[in-house]
């Protein structure tokens, strides 16, 4: 069936969005404290502990749960499985707003927000953070030219600029037309581009943890961590799709493609497989399996992240009537992305151990708030996203022809 992606047709407000404003509000609120007042007047980051919450759940978490942009523009352009392009720009445009407030969560984090830039002129070749920080950097900038042509397919022929400005009319279509040339010429390389810059700083993340050494717990400090995490970044790729989609379609009131949701859950069978055997293999090498006879909070923590996050959802997406059934893919998907979100947080939050005695971190409610309020922020601007621009494909009527970009962004 021939797929047309156009803006929905359905109302900002309702009661859900409401509800996600205010939380949105709340959250800005806090990080307008912190920007204001300091780190310490919200958090209760030390200097044993120079991170928490918000670079556990919001950047190494929002890294991880925005690969889905990678993955299937790998899927549908490079590996020219061409059926999946309905998902790619829902895909994309998450990736994008994902990658938005991963730099937002590391500018509140650091003690000078306001020199944030500094790491674009002041290079350190030797540092794993300053490779993530470039890499994130470069690959924020590819995804909006990824979403250009969205916008220029939006507006090309129907700008209508207010008052006086109308006379602009002309010049601007005109600029959309030669950008959506230019973009044309060019898009596939951009795709790759991002392609790779996401395998670097996915992996660039756990070389991070692999340096904290003795600080970290040892069910979690391992020579492969890099490895480990671009596997599991990979693995929560198709799943998150499956989750946003899924998501989407129950708010908007759209029937979800359910043919192609399926083909992803089958698809990420394999990938949490290799996942979990490496996981597997690397505890038994090491030996670190000891560590799981002790009753702690650590030990039970791991056993989730393996089981819920591994084991059962690989069990259910390898049965076919879980994904025929939207309820019971969700679940399954949502499964793989909490124990990714689980992972991040227990390595960068629970498995650390600072050098010198301190008391535990423990977020505060305030940071626990910005970070929701983060979250709903996100979720309102992909409402807004997809009510404005050709981002959701529905089926067209008759034989209606492809969108020029379905295939390129």
């Amino acid at each position: 069936m021939t797929h047309r992606p156009t803006p929905l047709d359905a109302p900002f407000f309702t009661k859900g969005t409401v509800a996600l404003s205010v939380l949105a509000a709340a959250g800005m609120a806090v990080m307008g404290v912190r920007l204001l007042f300091g780190l310490g007047a919200v958090t209760n980051l030390s200097n044993a502990y120079p991170w928490g919450v918000w670079i556990g759940v919001d950047v190494a978490g929002g890294v991880a749960l925005a690969a889905g942009g990678f993955t299937t523009a790998a899927l549908a352009h490079v590996m020219h499985k061409e059926r999946y392009e309905a998902l790619v720009r829902p895909a994309l445009l998450t990736a994008m707003l994902g990658y938005t407030f991963v730099a937002f969560g590391v500018a509140m984090d650091i003690g000078r927000w306001y020199n944030i830039w500094h790491p674009l002129v002041m290079w350190n070749g030797r540092s794993a953070l300053f490779e993530v920080g470039i890499c994130v950097t470069i690959y924020l900038n590819v995804l909006y030219v990824e979403f250009l042509p969205v916008v220029a397919e939006r507006f090309i022929g129907r700008v209508s600029l207010p008052g006086p400005l109308a006379r602009w009319d002309a010049l601007v279509d005109r600029l959309l037309r030669a950008l959506d040339r230019g973009l044309s010429a060019t898009m596939f390389s951009f795709i790759l581009l991002g392609i790779v810059l996401s395998t670097l700083h996915q992996s660039s993340l756990g070389t991070l943890m692999v340096i904290a050494g003795p600080k970290m717990h040892p069910l979690w400090q391992t020579p492969i961590l890099p490895l480990l995490f671009l596997l599991s970044a990979v693995s929560v790729g198709f799943p998150m799709v499956i989750v946003e989609s899924l998501a989407a379609s129950r708010s908007f009131g759209l029937k979800p493609e359910m043919n192609l949701l399926g083909e992803l859950g089958r698809m990420t069978v394999p990938l949490l497989g290799v996942t979990l055997a490496f996981r597997l293999g690397d505890m038994f090498v090491r030996e670190s399996f000891v560590y799981l006879r002790e009753p702690s909070v650590p030990a039970v923590l791991f056993c989730c992240e393996l089981l819920f996050g591994l084991v059962v959802p690989m069990r259910m997406l390898a049965s076919r009537a879980v994904r025929e059934s939207p309820p019971l893919l969700f679940t399954a998907a949502g499964l793989v992305v909490g124990g990714v979100l689980l992972n991040r947080i227990d390595n960068f939050i629970v498995a650390y151990t600072p050098a010198v005695a301190a008391p535990r971190y423990v977020p505060s409610p305030w940071e626990v708030l910005a970070t929701l309020g983060c979250a709903a922020t996100l979720i309102l601007l992909y409402r807004a996203a997809v009510l404005v621009f050709p981002v959701v494909s529905r089926p067209a009527p008759g034989q209606g022809a492809r969108t020029k970009y379905a295939v390129r962004v």
